[in-house]
């Protein structure tokens, strides 16, 4: 049975992607990372699931599991990923986001392990567009806006370090925001539902919102559509 290794599994897309695992049948071993207490996960008829409690900053602790459990593969989801935070608590912030995954690679690199990890990264990278730069493409240049963004340029350039250096298999995406059921309303779309609900149920007839700035363009992606996609860049990356 193929073992997948997620940190971050008690978030908004762990959660989805097991639903994706469990709803496909698919039969796998997944090992559970989290610096939270969960237990959401217990009713799956085909993935063995199981939960650790971490610090994934605990290298010697990555070191045991990740020793132990030798996962096919690795989805890395775990991070602080409200770029509001970022700005707010930016040491913590980039520590903790570029060091649980280089704790990561570390252990990896040290064992030899043969394990895929899927690297996720985001769209923040990019910084502000203009309209004629889109399309965008991967190759289009990276102005990181926010401490957020910078650290996962990092992450980035981390995952083509190990790649080039130690030969890790590593797959990165640069992801742009998604939405979808479960997620917490410190993101906008989610804030906004949650305030029309709350207004609706009140039989309020004329609902006002507080926003921000209203003239930021976003792209939004389904989360199921999200995890699908990491299902398959997990099994099949392209060449």
């Amino acid at each position: 049975m193929e073992k997948i290794l997620i940190t971050g599994v008690s978030g908004f897309v762990a959660k989805h992607f097991l639903d994706f695992l469990e709803d496909n049948q698919l039969k796998v071993q997944v090992l559970g990372l989290d610096i939270l207490d969960t237990n959401l996960y217990s009713d799956f008829n085909y993935v063995d699931f199981q939960y650790k409690r971490i610090d994934l900053l605990d290298q010697g602790e990555i070191e045991n599991i990740l020793f132990l459990f030798r996962p096919n593969y690795i989805l890395h989801l775990a991070s602080y990923s409200s770029v509001a935070f970022s700005w707010k608590n930016p040491i913590l912030s980039f520590q903790n986001n570029v060091n649980i995954f280089l704790n990561l690679l570390e252990v990896i690199r040290k064992y030899s392990l043969k394990t895929r990890i899927l690297s996720i990264g985001s769209s923040e990278e990019y910084g502000n567009i203009n309209t004629d730069d889109i399309p965008l493409k991967e190759t289009a240049r990276l102005d990181p806006l926010s401490p957020y963004a910078v650290a996962r340029v990092s992450q980035e350039m981390l995952s083509k370090l190990y790649s080039k250096s130690y030969g890790l298999d590593i797959v990165m995406t640069r992801s742009f925001n998604h939405i979808g059921p479960g997620q917490s309303d410190i993101f906008v779309v989610s804030s906004f539902v949650r305030r029309i609900l709350e207004e609706k149920s009140n039989d309020i007839r004329k609902i006002q919102l507080l926003v921000g700035n209203l003239n930021i363009v976003r792209d939004f992606l389904d989360v199921r559509d999200v995890v699908r996609a990491y299902y398959i860049l997990l099994k099949f990356p392209t060449p």
